[in-house]
């Protein structure tokens, strides 16, 4: 037998001494080296400052007025909670599958390098169960093995697994030094990636189930645990049988280390997977269209608010903000209900109108023909076939034929799941099919303060994206009226009881800016009364001869400096047409001007956001109304009872409101006004009461689209009644009554006006008195 000498022996250990004392040096001097990114070997490190301050993109959230979540404007959907809101059958699921000792280690767990080791060794370097869960949440929260941390040894494949190994080893350390195992366990959970763009068990819980992260039960904690080793192989939509096997090991893994019986692992593994999946997108959520359109104004302040404030830049998609909106959540709940409930029955009307026609016509010689090649010119405005011309250059024949060629796709219907059906439609048919669509601005106002309360820009955000509350232009017809009215009053001196013959007035060629040829408005029907009509059933009854009298009077040149006055800012032409509304203007626009009627002559500026405040809820800003006193308080009361006769006489376009939709009583006054255009290609409908102003246009996207007589198209037919549920469901609700109760407009200090024109009133008895003089006239348009 070899025997060693005591001398060797001696000297053999003394080796194995300086060997392990070199190789620890070594680890160290490695270690440092990393730490520091000696010579730019390694790459950089997170600061201590960053380690102190984890950042993760944090959604940034939308809410209404009274305190409900909207929605999120984000790069990676995620909102962090804390512990206590997370169920305890995720936390066990959680460490019983990902890291089982994580009570145990200080972020280093020995089992876990030599997996690391093992899968360097073997070429699996990314093979599963490798890393701590601390080793994770450096990994997620400090991006180190992306290029920002890399440097020149993070070109060889097996080096750089180990110093990015390295790196997490070091971060974990000191995550463990500065946070409980609690505060990195939630780390963990706020940043780690469910799939669908879904970050953190919070938007988890609501995308696959619909519920709050405490809500989970053990089978859906170990669903989503499962699914965090591969979200993508293991999407419970996509593949349920494969999501199903890996479940069933976490609740293996779970029994396996205490977290469950064996009865209770026999139980739950027979459950099939149950999902109310909905993914939240800037699809979903309440106010679209409202979210859309006021990003960029948030974007503006943003902007602004960085370049005063460099080293606190904040990002709207990653800051986490909390937009506090002038919103509210019911009265937007009431307009997305009846505006949907509405356009329903408008478009069901419109396919019966059309039946075996299309719908793009135009009017040639007292009848609609359809436009030639109308489908087509549209097309060649869609990104499909600019995409086709870039590829196909100027072969229209493959063009075309791409065009027509059938292919799976979603379409929104009405009704349905989500209000959409699969189908095989061409590019070409689908625009075909879009066409046939009326579409809807609808918005909704407090004239105290500008506070928007609801906002509808169109059917359907998802398919439809363009806002016709705001971005949308078109014209008034004859709500544009009372701005000409206004001018007489305040200008000419009128009052609400001077009387005006319904009679032909000519404008001669080139008359107050009047074109090269004479022009003499007609009323809808083409006929003139000859009687004399206060200004009230002039305009509660929209007769146009009186509306041409008034500009001839005014001058357009005063009727556009008035409307821009109350608020209308887009550009208005300045002839005699102007009395019949044939300028474009806003959804937007019109609601703000109406409110200087209901807001005593005050002009308030629509207000849509009311502070913005950082993560942590510390006030970055605030937003207040902006007023000023355009018009005498007594001159817009007089308004209001001019329009008051469109709703309580009996010959008023708006009459329905009181004797259908029941809305004056108790003593409720509403001051109206219908409008519809040349060949009822636009109907509007604006409607006051002292506490909420609210208007909403009904038409085609193209104007060409639209129905053929007034019976249909008529704003107070194609419009008015969405404004008649709204308005319903807001007194319907005991929660709103208190802010818009039924009442009657405020009276101005010291009015003493007679207003008892003849035009009907409601006495004290709430008794309806009819006028003297009544027409069956119900609408007029623009011929």
């Amino acid at each position: 037998m070899f025997e060693l000498q005591p001398g060797l022996y001696r000297r053999l250990i003394a080796r194995l001494w300086k060997l392990t004392l070199a190789g620890i040096v070594l680890l160290v001097l490695y270690i440092v080296a990393v730490s520091f990114n000696f010579l730019w070997l390694f790459g950089g490190m997170p600061s201590l400052k960053a380690l102190e301050n984890p950042q993760s993109y944090l959604a940034s959230e939308i809410y209404t007025e009274d305190g409900v979540l909207l929605s999120k404007y984000y790069l990676e959907n995620r909102t962090p909670i804390e512990i206590s809101q997370v169920s305890p059958n995720v936390i066990s699921a959680l460490m019983a599958t990902e890291d089982a000792r994580f009570v145990k280690h200080s972020g280093i767990d020995a089992r876990s390098i030599f997996r690391a080791i093992n899968g360097v060794l073997t070429g699996r370097s990314s093979s599963g169960g490798g890393s701590t869960l601390t080793q994770q949440v450096a990994k997620n929260l400090f991006e180190t093995r992306t290029e920002k941390y890399r440097g020149v040894f993070g070109s060889i494949p097996y080096v750089r697994v180990i110093i990015d190994k390295t790196k997490e080893w070091i971060l974990a350390v000191r995550l463990e030094r500065n946070y409980t195992k609690q505060e990195i366990l939630m780390m963990y959970l706020n940043t780690v990636s469910f799939g669908n763009n879904t970050f953190g068990i919070k938007t988890a819980a609501k995308t696959y189930f619909n519920k709050e992260p405490w809500q989970l039960n053990v089978e859906e904690a170990a669903l989503l645990v499962g699914m965090l080793q591969n979200p993508s192989r293991f999407n419970p939509r996509l593949y349920e049988e494969r999501s199903l096997l890996r479940r069933n090991v976490v609740l293996f893994q779970m029994r396996k280390y205490g977290f469950l019986t064996d009865d209770q692992f026999a139980l739950y593994k027979l459950k099939p997977i149950k999902l109310d999946f909905n993914i939240e997108n800037q699809n979903t959520g309440r106010a679209a269209y409202f979210r859309s359109v006021i990003k960029n104004d948030i974007q503006k302040w943003l902007d602004e608010y960085n370049e005063a404030n460099p080293d606190d830049e904040k990002d709207l998609e990653t800051s986490g903000l909390k937009i506090y909106t002038t919103i509210d959540s019911r009265l937007q709940k009431a307009a997305e209900e009846s505006v949907y409930e509405h356009m329903r029955e408008q478009q069901r009307k419109f396919y019966e109108h059309w039946r075996g026609r299309n719908p793009w016509t135009q009017k040639i010689g007292g009848a609609y023909r359809e436009i030639p090649g109308f489908i087509e010119q549209v097309a060649k405005r869609t990104p499909r076939y600019i995409a086709l011309k870039k590829e196909y250059g100027d072969d229209e024949k493959a063009i075309w034929a791409e065009m027509r060629k059938p292919v799976k796709m979603k379409v929104f219907v009405y009704g349905g799941r989500r209000n959409e059906k699969d189908t095989v439609m061409s590019p070409l048919d689908s625009i075909r099919y879009y066409k046939r669509f009326l579409n809807v601005g609808f918005m909704s106002m407090d004239p105290r303060n500008g506070h928007v309360k609801a906002w509808v820009g169109g059917i359907n955000f998802k398919y439809f994206k363009f806002d016709h509350v705001k971005q949308a232009k078109r014209q008034p017809g004859s709500t544009f009226k009372p701005f000409l009215y206004l001018t007489a009053i305040d200008k000419n001196f009128l009052t609400p009881c001077d009387r005006i013959t319904d009679q032909p007035v000519r404008f001669e060629p080139y008359e107050d800016h009047n074109g090269p040829r004479a022009w003499v408005p007609k009323n809808s029907n083409g006929k003139y009364s000859y009687q004399q009509l206060s200004l009230r059933q002039a305009l509660g009854r929209s007769i146009n001869s009186v509306s041409a009298h008034l500009i001839k009077q005014a001058k357009s040149a005063s009727v556009v400096e008035y409307a821009h006055k109350l608020g209308i800012e887009s550009d208005l032409t300045a002839n005699p047409t102007l009395c019949l509304g044939t300028s474009d203007v806003s959804v937007f626009e019109m609601v703000a001007a109406y409110c200087t009627f209901a807001n005593a002559g005050y002009r308030v500026k629509p207000l849509t956001v009311l502070r913005i405040e950082d993560k942590n809820g510390n006030l970055l800003t605030s937003f207040f109304p902006e007023n000023k006193l355009v018009i005498n308080a007594n001159t817009a009361y007089q308004m209001l009872y001019l329009m008051r006769g469109a709703v309580e006489d009996p010959d008023g376009t708006s009459q329905r409101l009181r004797t259908q939709y029941k809305l004056l009583e108790g003593g409720n006054e509403i001051a109206a006004k219908t409008g519809t255009t040349s060949s009822y290609s636009d109907g509007w409908f604006m409607g006051m009461t002292q506490n909420l102003v609210s208007g909403l246009w009904v038409g085609g996207d193209d104007r060409s689209i639209h129905f053929r007589d007034m019976a249909l198209g008529q704003g107070a037919r194609v419009a008015m009644p969405a404004w008649g549920m709204y308005m319903q469901k807001v007194y319907a609700d005991p929660t709103l009554r208190r802010s818009y109760p039924k009442v009657p407009f405020r009276k101005p200090d010291g009015f003493n006006l007679s207003l008892d024109c003849g035009g009907g009133s409601i006495d004290s008895s709430q008794r309806y008195i009819p006028p003297k003089v009544v027409e069956s006239e119900e609408e007029e348009i623009l011929n």
